[in-house]
């Protein structure tokens, strides 16, 4: 990981003024486009590159399970974690139809399942990569198995400092691997049966606000159940004491194993020099982690939408994102990150296939 850090650097600003120069040529009045311009410019600072392209994507699914489900935190039960591993592969998830429709790859990530995805059990194929399998009609499955899912953070600490860093060091892995596979852009996900809660601790720790303005109803738990969770939360906090300011501390403490393989994911993104989507609230405490492990992880960063889990809005003030989309989604997976994918591609179309004044023969403004 501290090979990977010293390689991120800020973006250079020629690249933004370069951009600048282009879009403030095309045939519209200035800044017209809004954010779609935004989109062009960051994609070429982050890129180093006048006309980028986006010909190959993917959106990783970061699984694991966590201990804290034993309290009541979720409505769901541990095993769909497992299940939706094979929706995943078997392409019938919402990220499935999501990422097609964005034209990008999925690929599954076993991170933290507390299950055995043994290819002579499971209707898995070997794919091309050795190592790697592959669903029947989904996305590729690959195991990067860290923990057979974390501990019950209540009672005692999520994963030991070394397994944080493993997890983390997955991400960063993964980054490198598709980068050097010529991949493009990236996007996040997740799955993991009672995650907002880690998450929620993550976002109080992180941010310094009370859990209950950083905790949500997840999956949909009623409102003694939400009571709940926020004490479970609280416990977690005051029974592991995560340093503040030092984030694999808290993720190892209140975290969870998709958690830290989503902000090793950024940090190596950033690493690389690859853009990458951020997608929801679970997402956002990866990116959160990666952010204070080192905030130029901003650079490369963009914040695909705005969760109606109420302590996503907070995470995105923290690190200085502002969000592409609103659409009340709380599914997680990556969705959230598909969807965005497509606006942040139109902004890079927008730059490089609109006429300049000169090519269309327009009268510029005075």
């Amino acid at each position: 990981m501290q090979k990977t850090l010293k390689r991120i650097t800020p973006v250079k600003t020629e690249f933004f003024e370069k951009a600048q120069k282009r879009l403030d040529n095309l045939t519209k009045p200035l800044g017209s486009l809004g954010r779609l311009e935004e989109f062009a410019r960051s994609l070429v600072a982050i890129s180093e590159n006048t006309m980028p392209v986006l010909d190959k994507k993917v959106i990783f699914t970061f699984a694991g399970d966590h201990g804290v489900a034993e309290e009541g935190v979720s409505a769901f039960p541990k095993e769909v974690t497992r299940q939706m591993v094979f929706n995943f592969l078997n392409g019938g998830a919402g990220i499935n139809v999501l990422a097609r429709h964005a034209g990008a790859e999925v690929v599954v990530i076993d991170i933290g399942v507390d299950y055995d995805f043994n290819p002579q059990s499971t209707p898995l194929s070997k794919s091309g990569d050795e190592g790697d399998l592959k669903g029947e009609m989904g996305g590729l499955f690959i195991s990067k198995k860290v923990v057979m899912g974390t501990k019950n953070i209540r009672k005692q600490p999520a994963m030991t400092r070394q397994e944080a860093e493993q997890c983390i060091g997955a991400g960063i892995e993964l980054a490198t691997a598709y980068a050097q596979k010529g991949y493009k852009i990236f996007g996040t996900g997740e799955m993991g049966i009672a995650n907002t809660t880690p998450s929620s601790a993550i976002a109080a720790v992180l941010t310094g606000k009370p859990v209950s303005e950083v905790t949500g109803k997840g999956t949909g738990i009623g409102d003694d159940a939400l009571r709940n969770k926020i004490k479970v939360i609280e416990d977690a906090i005051a029974v592991n004491k995560p340093d503040p300011s030092n984030a694999v501390d808290v993720l190892a403490k209140v975290g969870g194993a998709e958690i830290g393989g989503i902000a090793g994911l950024i940090i190596g993104a950033a690493a690389n020099g690859i853009p990458v989507v951020i997608d929801g609230f679970i997402s956002t405490a990866g990116a959160l982690i990666a952010y204070c492990i080192e905030p130029n992880t901003k650079d490369y960063m963009f914040a695909a939408h705005n969760s109606v889990e109420i302590g996503h809005k907070a995470m995105l003030e923290k690190i200085g994102l502002r969000p592409i989309l609103d659409l009340d989604l709380r599914l997680g997976e990556g969705t959230g990150a598909a969807l965005a994918m497509l606006i942040i591609e139109a902004g890079l179309k927008i730059y490089k296939e609109m006429a300049t004044f000169g090519e269309a023969r327009v009268s510029k403004n005075e």
